[in-house]
């Protein structure tokens, strides 16, 4: 029969037990550290779509995509990952890059048709969730070819919230946007092709493909960030226009090059079958 009785270091002496409190390394935390922060950032940036403070709120919804996309690096570069940092982080870019940017758009402009714009709304952040639920689904599966990497299925929700305010970004800088009925009309088919885009399985450049700077252009990449940061801070709309619009352009180019590598796989998996097939007989 065992001895349930606890050990005087176990009770500390006093007859008290000692709680024993697993300690986490650093390098677990700081990952989810900055995806609480992008969270903040989001809900924030509801709080100032309620207050009309539109321009703010779109900057903050950005500035949670910069952090989304640092907290997985800073997980992988400080060995960091964990099931809950990559719940927490799925959890963030809903409320990010779903609820956010359909509050912030209904409050901007979709108002003014309100069953409409609400609906609009409301089919973009499903769209997110179902983005979100299927790269979850996917991220695990040991089959995927190694050129799939340079890929997301469907636009990202990050990606997705960006290119959705691209009107805001219009209406705030200095081309501006004419205001009407129609143009409501137009930003609401714009954001369901948006949401479109995000829940299909359309292919997208992922970008994770670019990492170490060559050292012979080192000096380049760096005098170009600085550029882009001095300019995103002098022209921050006119920035995010130029940028959502070069996203977009690139989608035609990475669909033809999904279709060419698949080609590609395909026929050398063709290929490997045909080579191992028995040699017809006599």
């Amino acid at each position: 029969m065992q001895d349930h009785r606890t050990s005087p270091e176990e009770t500390g002496g006093n007859g008290r037990r000692k709680r024993r409190f697993t300690r986490i390394p650093m390098r677990f935390v700081i990952p989810n550290l900055v995806t609480l922060l992008a969270i903040c950032l989001g809900l924030t940036s509801i709080r100032l779509a309620t207050e009309s403070k539109f321009e703010m709120a779109a900057i903050f919804i950005v500035l949670a995509a910069v952090l989304d996309g640092l907290d997985g690096r800073l997980a992988r570069a400080l060995d960091g990952a964990s099931r809950f940092g990559a719940e927490l982080d799925s959890l963030a870019d809903f409320v990010d890059f779903g609820v956010a940017p359909a509050f912030l758009l209904y409050f901007w402009s979709l108002h003014k048709i309100p069953s409409f714009g609400w609906f609009a709304a409301l089919v973009f952040a499903i769209a997110a969730a179902l983005r979100l639920a299927r790269f979850n689904v996917m991220i695990d599966d040991p089959n995927k070819p190694a050129w799939h990497a340079q890929f997301f299925v469907g636009m990202p929700a990050p990606a997705g919230a960006i290119a959705a305010m691209l009107p805001i970004y219009f209406s705030y800088s200095v081309v501006g946007l004419p205001e009407g009925r129609i143009f409501v009309i137009i930003e609401i088919i714009y954001v369901l092709s948006i949401a479109f885009l995000m829940a299909s399985r359309i292919p997208h450049f992922s970008g994770k493909q670019v990492g170490r700077v060559p050292r012979e252009y080192f000096i380049v990449v760096l005098f170009t960030v600085a550029v882009f940061i001095l300019a995103l801070a002098s022209f921050p709309m006119e920035v995010l226009i130029a940028l959502t619009l070069s996203y977009l352009a690139l989608l035609p180019i990475a669909i033809r090059r999904h279709a060419r590598l698949s080609a590609e796989t395909q026929a050398g998996q063709g290929g490997v079958a045909t080579a191992l097939e028995p040699p017809p007989g006599p």
